[in-house]
């Protein structure tokens, strides 16, 4: 009797370790599922969308490469305009 438990006992580890290893069935196909910061790409950003604009919330804090894109693109902005007005900020 106790042949027949270790015989079971080996026969289900060897199961968990093919299904652990990916020899079973597939997993479904990960997909990105949160949705992205809600800022108008079809214009400057203005002051309103700045306050508007929340950032989805990961594992580890907020999604850097949202945080990332956004500064980004408000660094660009600002030296283009900064470029447009002269050092000083004035026309």
């Amino acid at each position: 009797m106790m042949w027949l438990f270790a015989i079971l006992s080996v026969l289900l580890l060897g199961g968990v370790a093919v299904v652990a290893a990916g020899m079973g069935t597939p997993l479904a196909e990960e997909y990105d599922d949160r949705p992205d910061a809600a800022v108008p790409a079809d214009r400057p950003i203005g002051p309103e969308d700045l306050r508007r604009v929340r950032f989805s919330v990961a594992l580890r804090g907020y999604r850097m490469s949202e945080v990332d894109a956004l500064l980004a693109r408000l660094a660009d902005e600002q030296a283009a305009r900064a470029e447009g007005r002269g050092a000083t900020g004035e026309e």
